[in-house]
């Protein structure tokens, strides 16, 4: 299974996940596992995704959900699993 990590980090307000859901069910992407908070109006989503039946390159997902992001005021990565992992671990 081909799996992303998406984060999604800014400020507060209506519709951020709704826009990212909504990207990511367009392409075909499923959704496996999310996590959310808001602390003090800063919001913060971490997403491990299954991009096994889009149709799209990995680069062009993470482009695309980036511009997503900016036209919503927050940043928004996509990282390979395997290179998240190996990143993050101590």
């Amino acid at each position: 299974m081909k799996k992303g990590i998406i984060t999604v980090v800014g400020k507060d307000c209506v519709g951020i996940t709704a826009k990212v859901c909504t990207y990511l069910a367009e392409n075909q992407i499923n959704i496996l596992d999310i996590s959310q908070t808001i602390v003090q109006n800063y919001f913060n989503m971490m997403m491990v995704v299954d991009m096994d039946k889009t149709e799209k390159k990995f680069s062009e997902v993470a482009e695309e959900l980036k511009e997503v992001g900016l036209s919503i005021g927050v940043d928004v990565h996509c990282q390979n699993e395997e290179i998240f992992e190996k990143m993050h671990r101590l």
